[in-house]
């Protein structure tokens, strides 16, 4: 029997929508389960009402209507529609989630599914999909679809096709089977590694890919734009991958400078491997420069500063050595916490395309007070190669890929899967 899709809306308001989702779902032959996430309890049609959502995240349905602060009491029910989704995950009771809602009912189903396992269908129906969505999606596979009219009042012309759509797309993710990113590797029995990557180390990603390769060792890049680390960083906890290969670190700078766009949507970027144990070669991609979107973005005080005009949507702007000395303290005392072998190679010449020589980023003298600090706080434990090339000359890439594959063939698990040498 098929695991049922599970509908998660505020009933007092979305009630006729979700009636309407959920007869277009059962003619597609799937099962459903209603989970009210509302503070004025709706409990006809319902598996989880309102009260038992509350329940679960150890509240009372009724104190919230009460006194409640009107965030808090939604984080409440988040928080509890989260854990109910989470038991029937684990009872292998879920075969996808599908929500619907305005502001209110979008901010509550992201935060309830964000955290369940990547591959599980997650899919939002919201009046506000059409805006700047990183604090509903962060670093978690959540597809939003713009209502494209007001969710008020049952399926109207128009919302019914979007609704009718929603359904079919539940419908075809959730045949596309709910396992976990995980579970994807099984049957692959090639050592799996993560990189990182930005349009600027493209040349040096792409070279390390290709002698990866040729090793038989599998690799899945990451862009590093905040949400895509930060979704590496949780599949290395998951214990998806043998080791990583950072070759494009910008997200650090944005932690830690937080007014750059690629801030991480969680914070501990060049962490999770350190924790896992797992083998990582490090190299300062990206680093040197802060990314903002289009050109009036760039706050007032770094607009004296080398600009790269990216795109219309991206511009990058020169870090100072200050900045980068920061950076690099940061960096070290990470790295230093690492319960793996760890190796961080510095190409002098360049950090990336518009980093290198010719390139209007390009600040050897800033670059070397980052080098210098990393050569005075790193433990001797951690590897510190410097190489006179820049960041995608092949010779680089070459020589941190292999780096890694020789860290892997010292490491135990990735052993087993390298082929004999």
């Amino acid at each position: 029997m098929k695991a049922p899709v599970v509908l998660l809306a505020t009933m007092d308001t979305k009630a006729a929508e979700v009636e309407f989702l959920r007869a277009e779902l059962l003619a597609r032959g799937h099962s459903v389960r209603v989970v009210d996430v509302g503070l004025s309890p709706v409990d006809d049609g319902v598996d989880a009402p309102a009260r038992v959502v509350a329940a679960a995240a150890g509240q009372q349905l009724e104190e919230l209507r009460a006194g409640a602060r009107r965030d808090e009491a939604m984080a409440v029910m988040a928080a509890g529609a989260h854990e109910v989704l989470g038991r029937w995950h684990a009872a292998g009771e879920l075969a996808g989630v599908l929500a619907l809602g305005g502001n209110q009912g979008t901010s509550i189903a992201a935060a309830a599914m964000r955290e369940l396992p990547y591959g599980i269908p997650k899919l939002i129906v919201s009046t506000v999909a059409s805006g700047n969505v990183r604090e509903y999606v962060g670093d978690s596979d959540v597809t939003l679809m713009f209502s494209v009219a007001d969710l008020l009042g049952g399926a109207n012309p128009v919302v019914a096709g979007v609704l009718r759509r929603a359904a079919a797309a539940m419908a075809g993710m959730a045949a596309a089977g709910a396992g976990d990113a995980l579970a994807e590797t099984h049957g692959d029995h090639r050592p799996l590694v993560a990189l990182t990557a930005f349009g600027n180390t493209h040349g040096a990603v792409t070279a390390a890919m290709s002698v990866l390769s040729e090793s038989d060792v599998s690799a899945v890049p990451f862009h590093a734009s905040g949400a895509c680390g930060s979704a590496m960083e949780r599949l290395i906890d998951s214990g998806m991958f043998h080791g990583v290969l950072d070759l494009t670190t910008h997200e650090l700078l944005g932690e830690l400078f937080p007014a750059d766009i690629y801030a991480p949507v969680r914070p501990g970027r060049l962490t999770a491997a350190g924790r896992a144990g797992i083998p990582q070669v490090v190299a300062p991609g990206g680093l040197e420069y802060h990314c903002f979107g289009g050109a009036g973005t760039i706050p007032a005080e770094l607009r004296n500063r080398p600009t790269h005009y990216h795109n219309p949507n991206n511009t990058n702007v020169r870090a100072t050595a200050d900045e980068l000395v920061t950076v690099a303290e940061e960096l070290a005392e990470r790295l230093n916490a690492s319960t793996g072998a760890v190796a961080v190679l510095v190409p002098a010449l360049g950090w990336s395309a518009v980093g290198s020589p010719g390139g209007v980023l390009h600040d050897p003298a800033a670059n070397e007070a980052f080098t210098r600090t990393l050569r005075a706080r790193l433990s001797s434990r951690v590897v510190l190669r410097e190489l006179e090339t820049t960041i995608n000359d092949p010779v680089f890439a070459t020589t941190a890929a292999e780096t890694l594959l020789e860290l892997l063939r010292d490491h135990p698990a990735a052993r087993r899967e390298l082929p004999v040498q």
